[in-house]
């Protein structure tokens, strides 16, 4: 239990549309730079597509576009932030788009603020706090709670009809 006390406070770090955000490391699988997207049909205009992921396929946001910013341009910067979230029926494995990912960081408890209920360009419950450090604020993100109960089954059974590759 001692390692998961340690990454309680540690979180990467990463931007979009020039803002500062954070996810708990505890969530984080990996870190991908940006590959080759297949678009699915029918689906939110947030959702990116999937990607193969060492044979899995795994569903790709663009937190951006889920946050009502412009989309996620893409550069030599951009990555693909492989998370697990949780759900009512469990994990779901599933990549988020950022313009680019920084560090892992450590921030102290009484260093984060309660979400803001104004001001920000994102609804307050997705906020899991804001970080304060030397160089301005970090917004951290309650990964679980962006993806309401239709779209984290919608992207279960994306992952699962992916997990068969199509022919090329």
């Amino acid at each position: 239990m001692e390692a998961s006390n340690m990454n309680m406070n540690q979180y990467l770090t990463f931007t979009l549309d020039d803002e500062q955000y954070a996810v708990g490391v505890g969530k984080v699988r990996e870190v991908l730079e940006h590959t080759k997207i297949t678009k699915l049909p029918r689906t939110a205009e947030f959702m990116k597509g999937i990607i193969n992921l060492r044979g899995a396929g795994v569903p790709v946001i663009d937190l951006r576009l889920k946050f009502g910013m412009p989309e996620t341009p893409v550069t030599k910067d951009t990555s693909i932030i492989v998370m697990e979230v949780e759900s009512q029926d469990g994990r779901v494995v599933v990549g988020a788009l950022a313009d680019a990912v920084h560090e892992v960081v450590e921030i102290d408890e009484p260093s984060i603020e309660k979400a803001p209920r104004f001001g920000t360009r994102l609804a307050a419950e997705f906020i899991r706090g804001v970080g304060k450090r030397e160089d301005g604020f970090v917004i951290i993100l309650d990964i679980d709670r962006i993806f309401n109960a239709e779209e984290m089954s919608v992207l279960a059974a994306e992952r699962e009809g992916a997990a068969a590759p199509a022919a090329v």
